[in-house]
C-alpha cells in the first residue's frame, strides 16, 4: 500500500494527501480575497495567535467525506513538531519532526515518510507563521462569535485548500476543514484543546518497527 494509500484511507486529520496529490493541469496562482481594514487587523490577530502557541493538545473528531468518522489525539509542539494518535479501529500513528513526517500503519505494519512543509500542517508548525509569502488567504469570514479564514499555496491554487475556523474573545482553533484538489471534503473538529501544556518532546520521536517496510514518496 502507497503512502498516498494510506492518508486517504485514514482521511487524515491534517489532510496530509493534499501534498502527495499535485495537480494534474498547469500551476494557478492562488487569488488573494479582498480585504477590509477589519479583515487585515483580524488576520493579525490570527497570526498572533498562532504564533504565540507553543505547545497544542486536543482530542479531535474527523468527518470524512463519507461521513465516517474517526476519532484520536492530536499535539503539536512549535517549531516542527507533531503527533496524531487515532483510536481504534482506525490503525494510523503520524509522527513529525526534524522536517520530516512518519505515517505507520499499525494493521500493515508498514511506515511511510512524508516531508512535513509538505503538507497543511507544516504551515501551523513553522517557527514563524505567516498568512502570507507562500500561503494565501483567498477567503475571509466573520461571524457573530467567529473568525474563518481559507488559505491555499500561492503558486498553486488547485492543489487544495484549507479552511480554519476560530472562536474569537477569546480566539481559539476549534476547526479545519480540508478541500483536496478534488474538492473532496474532510473536517476535524479539535474538542477539548488546551495551550501551553507541558509536552514530553520523547513522543516525537519515531523508529520503525524491526522488519516494517519503509518507503517514501508519493506514489
Amino acid at each position: 500500500m502507497t503512502v498516498k494509500s494510506l492518508l486517504l484511507r485514514a482521511g487524515l486529520a491534517l489532510a496530509l494527501a493534499l501534498a502527495l496529490a499535485p495537480s494534474q493541469t498547469m500551476a494557478k496562482p492562488a487569488v488573494a480575497a479582498k480585504l477590509t481594514d477589519q479583515d487585515r487587523a483580524d488576520l493579525q490577530r490570527i497570526e498572533k495567535y498562532l504564533n504565540d502557541i507553543r505547545t497544542l493538545t486536543s482530542p479531535f473528531l474527523q468527518v470524512a467525506a463519507d461521513g465516517s468518522q474517526s476519532k484520536g489525539t492530536v499535539s503539536i509542539a512549535r517549531p516542527g513538531k507533531i503527533r496524531i494518535d487515532y483510536e481504534p479501529p482506525t490503525s494510523l500513528l503520524v509522527v513529525g519532526s526534524g522536517g520530516s513526517m512518519a505515517v505507520y500503519d499499525r494493521d500493515l505494519k508498514q511506515t511511510n515518510y512524508v516531508n512535513i512543509n509538505q503538507t497543511p500542517i507544516g504551515v501551523l508548525v513553522r517557527e514563524q507563521i505567516r498568512l502570507s509569502g507562500d500561503v494565501t488567504v483567498t477567503r475571509f469570514e466573520r461571524g457573530s462569535t467567529v473568525l474563518r479564514i481559507t488559505i491555499a499555496s500561492t503558486a498553486d491554487a488547485d492543489a487544495g485548500r484549507v479552511t480554519l475556523t476560530f472562536d474569537d474573545k477569546p480566539m481559539q482553533l476549534r476547526q479545519w476543514v480540508v478541500f483536496d484538489p478534488q474538492g473532496t471534503e474532510t473536517r476535524v473538529s479539535l474538542l477539548d484543546p488546551k495551550l501551553g501544556v507541558p509536552i514530553d518532546n520523547k513522543i516525537f520521536d519515531f523508529r520503525a518497527p524491526d522488519r516494517a517496510p519503509t518507503t517514501g514518496g508519493s506514489n
